[in-house]
């Protein structure tokens, strides 16, 4: 993404004609908030001086305790390319800060800006993320209310020319270049309505900004098509949900410390101990990384959703795969993780876990390159193959039990999130389902 000083913002307002200003954060939960401003108020707002009540914000604080400032991120300045005339706005990201003038620490950008401190404490520069979010297009009905009709009916990397999907997914991506992004591909997935978008890897900060910004540009834009971008992870049963993969490599003096030309896989032993660390706290980090209890429903069903912990080549059965490319390209993937997560949360947690592997020379187990999928319980026994989390319940008790994740949150997320996610749990379990009725009701 592009630098800014306040002079080239205030340059950008002058030939953009920009009107007003958006300063854009995220809560606990993931949910994107902005404040808008008048553009004649973008002097106090670069400074940081734009003081907001944070006492009704999910995650945040108690009332008594609400005054809270924007400090804008000026590297995240944009232009909305939908918007125009009077009402043409850009959008800067900000972190939070208390009357203290320290960094709120239930922010989650501020905090994984922490846990990267913490990998530049160990010596490296960087960790780059490639994400790879996938969504549904639902059609909206006569009331502009959402629906659960796809809007295709096409399959993996068809050419939909027959309907407005490939239309929508293309404007999505012009704006997203417009913006600044660096698009690596776009394409219909399994799924009916279902599509992918993309981006080229960027370091972790600027990724997690990137997802944010994506959903918000899909779900704008897609309106204007008279749909509805879905980012849920299974709505439609009996076919595939969405996931979101992330690649994620580390980086030393400008070098991928994950390649070892030495190695027979080209894999170095830094990149085994940081993917050793992905897999001992995966069950720990899956209520982050899959944050719903409908996450679980895509887990649980198959087409191709990881739902063991082990790692492979080319096999995609399993949580952690590791793609051919080697030299700058190595990098891990990480299968399990969904598009409702929050990407502050869900990266701060698969770095920590990551780091913890390298800090604890943690060993890797050998890898499972069969189907594991067609393998019986005893058979992965026999590789020390674990399940993920079955519900977002047994989520919350692992992540609980982990204390490494734990501190990736800090205890005020924790403490928040935990409490959220349980209540969510615990208000769906006691919901009658329309199955129930039609399985139980006249049975019994």
């Amino acid at each position: 993404m592009a630098e800014y000083s306040r002079e080239d913002i205030l340059n950008s307002v002058e030939e953009e004609g920009v009107q007003y200003v958006r300063l854009q954060f995220t809560d606990v939960l993931g949910a994107i908030k902005n404040v808008e401003l008048p553009v004649s108020q973008l002097d106090k707002a670069i400074d940081g001086e734009m003081m907001f009540d944070g006492s009704s914000i999910e995650g945040f604080v108690r009332v008594e305790e609400s005054d809270m400032y924007l400090k804008p991120d000026l590297n995240t300045w944009v232009v909305l390319p939908w918007t125009e005339g009077v009402d043409k706005t850009a959008r800067l990201i900000c972190d939070i800060y208390g009357i203290d003038g320290k960094p709120f620490n239930g922010d989650p950008r501020s905090n994984l800006k922490r846990v990267i401190k913490e990998m530049e404490a160990l010596g490296y520069d960087k960790m780059h993320l490639g994400p790879e979010p996938e969504f549904f297009f639902f059609k909206l009905d006569e009331n502009r209310d959402y629906t659960t009709e796809p809007n295709d009916y096409s399959g993996y990397f068809d050419l939909d020319i027959t309907d407005t999907s490939g239309r929508c997914r293309r404007e999505i991506t012009r704006a997203l270049d417009k913006m600044g992004f660096e698009v690596e591909m776009s394409h219909h997935e399994v799924g009916p309505g279902q599509h992918e978008i993309s981006f080229k890897y960027m370091d972790a900060l600027a990724a997690s900004d990137a997802l944010q910004t994506f959903k918000l540009v899909a779900k704008t834009i897609a309106r204007t098509y008279d749909l509805h971008a879905t980012f849920m992870p299974k709505p439609l049963y009996k076919q595939p949900g969405s996931g979101m993969h992330y690649n994620v490599s580390l980086f030393r003096d400008g070098e991928n410390v994950f390649y070892d030309e030495n190695d027979d896989f080209g894999l170095s032993e830094e990149m085994r101990r940081f993917m050793a660390g992905l897999l001992e706290h995966a069950r720990g980090y899956t209520a982050i990384c899959n944050p719903l209890v409908n996450s679980y429903k895509r887990l649980a069903s198959g087409f191709e959703a990881p739902r063991y912990i082990a790692w492979s080549g080319r096999n995609r059965t399993p949580l952690l795969r590791i793609p051919s490319s080697r030299g700058p390209g190595t990098r891990a993937e990480v299968r399990s993780l969904d598009p409702s997560a929050n990407p502050y949360l869900a990266t701060a947690v698969i770095l920590a876990a990551g780091l913890d592997g390298i800090k604890n020379e943690t060993d890797l187990t050998t890898p499972v390159n069969e189907n594991i999928y067609e393998m019986t319980q005893k058979e992965r026994q026999a590789e020390d193959v674990e399940d993920l989390p079955t519900t977002l319940y047994t989520a919350l008790k692992a992540l609980r039990e982990d204390e490494v994740i734990k501190e990736a949150l800090g205890d005020h997320i924790y403490d928040h999130f935990v409490e959220n996610k349980t209540f969510e749990w615990k208000d769906y379990s006691a919901q009658i389902t329309p199955w129930e009725l039609d399985e139980y009701l006249g049975n019994y």
